[in-house]
C-alpha cells in the first residue's frame, strides 16, 4: 500500500506575536489515524517481511491490536507547557481501569506544583523530576509518554533512566538534538527579568469540540518557568536506543519543529509513526479513548 505525506500550507503564523502564535494552538480539538514507518516485527501480523518503512496500516488494525494486550504495564505521562498532571486525567483513568500502573507527573513550577515556581527552575529541574520518580519508585519496563514541550525533559531524563524504559511515545512532542533548547525551535520574547511565561488567557474558538474543555484548560493552566525553555539539553543518543519508539503527529497544530520531528521519525525505521488529522494538540483531552488505545499498542 502506498504512503502519503501531509503538507501544511505556509502562513503568517511565524510573523505573529508569541502569545497569539503558540499559546492558542495548545488547545485544539478533532480524529483520523494512519500508521506509517512500521518496523516492529509482529506489529503488522501477516504482512511480508519486505514491507518498507513507508507502509500504511489502517487505524482499525492498530486499535484492535491494542485491545488484545492484557499484561500490566507501567506508564509515565509527562505534560507539556503550562500544564500539569491534570491534563492526563482522562487517559490515566482509562489505563488504570484496565489494570495498568500510571504515574501522571506535574513538573516543578507547574500545575499542582506551581507554588514552587522560582527563577532557579531550569530544564535540569524537569529532567530530575522524571528521573527521580523512576529511581525512587524503582520502576522498570516503563512506557514514557511525552507531550509537546515534554519532549525536552523526557529526552534528557532518558540519559539517566534509559535502561529502565522499554518504550516511548512522543505525542506531538519536540524531538531535540544535543545542545538544542526549546527557544531554538520555538523563538519567543520575554520581559527582562521575567522568571516565567504567563499562562494563556483565552483559546481559539475552534480549539475544543466541547467549550467546557476550553474553560477547564484555562482554569488549570499555569505559568511556564522560563529557564526550562532557555537551557540547552545534553544528549548522547539514549532516546534513540529505546527498543520501541512511537511518534504521534497532530498536524492541526502547525509548528515547524513538530513537522521536522515527524519527518525524521517517518524516515527512521526504528520509529513507528501515527498521524491523527482530526484532533488538535491536546489529544489526551479531545480524544482520550483513541490515545489510550494507541498507547497500549505502543508498549
Amino acid at each position: 500500500m502506498p504512503s502519503f505525506a501531509v503538507t501544511l500550507p505556509r502562513s503568517r503564523f511565524w510573523r505573529q506575536p508569541f502569545a497569539s502564535r503558540i499559546l492558542p494552538f495548545l488547545l485544539q480539538g478533532e480524529h483520523f489515524m494512519t500508521l506509517s514507518n512500521v518496523t516492529r516485527r509482529g506489529m503488522i501480523g501477516g504482512l511480508a517481511a519486505g514491507v518498507s518503512a513507508a507502509a500504511v496500516i489502517s487505524s482499525d488494525a492498530f486499535i484492535s491490536g491494542a485491545r488484545a494486550q492484557s499484561a500490566r504495564k507501567t506508564f509515565i505521562l509527562v505534560p507539556g507547557a503550562f500544564s500539569g498532571a491534570w491534563c492526563w486525567r482522562r487517559v490515566s483513568d482509562r489505563l488504570e481501569k484496565q489494570g495498568h500502573k500510571v504515574y501522571s507527573l506535574s513538573l516543578t513550577g507547574l500545575g499542582d506544583r506551581s507554588h514552587l515556581l522560582s527563577k532557579d527552575i531550569n530544564l535540569d529541574t524537569h529532567i530530575a523530576d522524571i528521573a527521580n520518580l523512576v529511581e525512587w519508585e524503582d520502576l522498570t519496563d516503563i512506557c514514557l509518554v511525552a507531550w509537546s514541550y515534554a519532549g525536552y525533559p523526557a529526552s534528557g531524563a532518558l540519559e539517566r533512566i534509559g535502561s529502565r524504559v522499554s518504550s516511548i511515545v512522543w505525542v506531538d512532542a519536540l524531538k531535540p538534538s544535543d545542545g538544542q533548547s526549546f527557544r531554538d525551535e520555538v523563538p519567543f520574547k520575554a520581559e527582562d527579568g521575567a522568571i516565567s511565561i504567563p499562562a494563556p488567557k483565552a483559546v481559539r474558538p475552534d480549539a475544543y469540540q466541547d467549550p467546557k474543555d476550553a474553560a477547564w484548560f484555562l482554569s488549570k493552566a499555569t505559568s511556564q518557568p522560563i529557564g526550562t525553555w532557555l537551557q540547552p539539553v545534553k544528549l548522547s543518543g539514549a532516546r534513540e536506543r529505546v527498543a520501541k519508539k512511537t511518534y504521534i503527529r497532530l498536524p492541526k497544530f502547525p509548528l515547524a519543529a513538530l513537522d521536522k520531528a515527524f519527518a525524521e521519525c517517518k524516515a527512521d525505521k526504528s520509529w513507528t509513526v501515527v498521524e491523527n488529522t482530526t484532533s488538535g494538540h491536546p489529544v489526551m483531552i479531545n480524544e482520550p479513548d483513541w490515545l489510550t488505545d494507541v498507547l497500549l499498542k505502543s508498549v
